[in-house]
């Protein structure tokens, strides 16, 4: 699968929001945003007001950078979403917000989104006692994820676990900080998501 290598501070700048693509980094006075709070680019500070058409393309852009996904899996998810039962916008971030790499970084395990991909992808979770290694596995109600045993002082793991005070834990998820596991307690309702979304311009996008 593609994936994006470059800089990610940009994105941040260019979506006109904090995405917070780098970790404990975006709270500092490094953050790119902070220090240049326009869209990255020559003509980044005299760009004018969108269309219609343009604030649902950024609208979709922004989100799909904020968790990490390519355009092709984007879709797919808003496809399930939209012939699921319900409000087409929830479900789509409902689906998004239950993600393994998502449960992983919204538990504290990790810094950013990305990290707790790579995470993922080197074996250091498990979920109802199996390993998985596919950051997009789809995490149900009830499941139990656990940080393997050799892998619980991993620095980056403790940094993350450190720092998490100021995030907090969403209430549809369960910590159990003792034991560096969590559950799924409760379906991911509208307001678990990022209030910076508008899901309603993205559904707009799509069946334009």
């Amino acid at each position: 699968m593609a994936r994006y290598t470059g800089a990610v501070c940009r994105f941040c700048r260019r979506e006109g929001v904090k995405l917070f693509l780098k970790g404990e980094r975006c709270y500092t006075d490094k953050c790119a945003f902070e220090r240049r709070g326009y869209p990255p680019g020559q003509h980044g500070q005299g760009r004018g007001k969108f269309s219609d058409y343009g604030n649902q393309l950024r609208e979709k852009q922004k989100v799909k950078r904020m968790y990490g996904i390519q355009e092709k899996q984007f879709q797919i998810y808003f496809d399930h979403a939209f012939h699921r039962k319900g409000i087409t916008g929830a479900n789509l971030l409902a689906l998004l917000e239950g993600r393994l790499d998502n449960v992983v970084y919204r538990l504290g395990f990790a810094n950013s989104r990305a990290q707790a991909r790579q995470l993922v992808r080197h074996r250091h979770f498990m979920v109802n006692g199996k390993p998985v290694t596919i950051p997009s596995f789809r995490m149900r109600l009830n499941d139990r994820i656990e940080l393997r045993e050799k892998s619980r002082s991993l620095q980056h793991v403790q940094e993350a676990m450190e720092a998490l005070d100021r995030r907090g834990v969403p209430k549809w998820l369960e910590l159990d900080k003792e034991h560096f596991a969590g559950r799924v307690r409760a379906p991911v309702a509208r307001e678990d998501a990022s209030k910076d979304i508008n899901e309603n311009l993205i559904v707009a996008f799509y069946t334009r």
